[in-house]
């Protein structure tokens, strides 16, 4: 299983420099969507990393799906607050680790 990276040049690069190739860097929003949907029913992928800012961009019935998504997982991350991760964790494990 891969792990894939979308985002900006910039939220990529580390990944990148951390060995991931798989990287998607879409120049719009639309470009987004549709890379998000291909990497849904992409067998090969088994978590995908965005940043969280850009989840948000998304449709709420995409977001729907990626959030129910087990595999690909797909985390949100970024510099604001985001239970994604969270929610994540508490749907595979049945625990959430936070409290």
């Amino acid at each position: 299983m891969e792990i894939a990276v979308v985002g900006t040049t910039e939220f990529t690069l580390g990944f990148q420099l951390a060995g991931i190739t798989r990287i998607l860097n879409p120049p719009d929003d639309e470009e987004l969507e549709r890379d998000m949907r291909a990497l849904l029913n992409e067998g090969e992928v088994g978590i995908v990393v965005v940043d969280s800012e850009d989840l948000l961009k998304l449709p709420e019935r995409l977001r729907i799906q990626l959030s129910d998504s087990i595999s690909p997982t797909f985390l949100g991350i970024g510099t604001t607050e985001d239970t994604t991760l969270r929610e994540s964790i508490r749907k595979a494990i049945g625990v959430d680790l936070w409290k």
